[in-house]
């Protein structure tokens, strides 16, 4: 089970650091879902040396059933966010952070973060949220608690029955 898609757009944005090892830092500053920006391939919205934006559309966000529990994770933080994961690419002799994915599970950006790929996160709507918490509303149940089994280490019966056994194999 999916949602219907969510065309969006991200920007992303270039600041200069004051730092001889790293002199910009690049970071999304919004997602739209206004359709004439998210049929945008890729724009130069802004380009000096104080601050540079570059848009990129043609994001699809769908929501999927086993994806729930990220969904559910991301509800539950104090903000919920879009996770956008990028990468720096060479544009016309320019070095930019060219967002490839962009997600609401927790989950799926953990595991690209486990990859080691650069993942941030802007704050998601209100409309956003709430179409996502009706989701996990609808799709989200959470695994049963299993009892756990005491491990030998603790003590018990089962360890003293197991030392006697022992015991009898090396003829004590």
């Amino acid at each position: 089970m999916e949602t219907e898609s969510l065309r969006l757009a991200v920007v992303m944005r270039r600041t200069p650091l004051n730092n001889r090892w790293q002199p910009y830092q690049w970071k999304p500053v919004e997602i739209t879902a206004d359709e004439l920006l998210a049929g945008v391939e890729r724009r130069c919205l802004r380009s000096d040396e104080a601050d540079t934006r570059w848009l990129f559309g043609g994001f699809e966000v769908k929501l999927y059933r086993d994806e729930a529990e990220g969904y559910f994770l991301n509800t539950g933080s104090p903000e919920p966010c879009w996770f956008v994961m990028w990468r720096l690419e060479d544009i016309d002799g320019a070095e930019v952070a060219v967002p490839k994915t962009v997600t609401l599970s927790y989950n799926e950006a953990a595991r690209l973060m486990d990859g080691g790929e650069q993942v941030d996160t802007l704050p998601a709507s209100p409309a956003v949220v709430g179409r996502l918490q009706a989701f996990v509303q609808e799709y989200y149940r959470p695994e049963p608690k299993k009892k756990r089994r005491k491990p030998s280490f603790e003590g018990g019966a089962g360890v003293e029955q197991m030392a006697r056994a022992e015991g009898d194999r090396h003829g004590s």
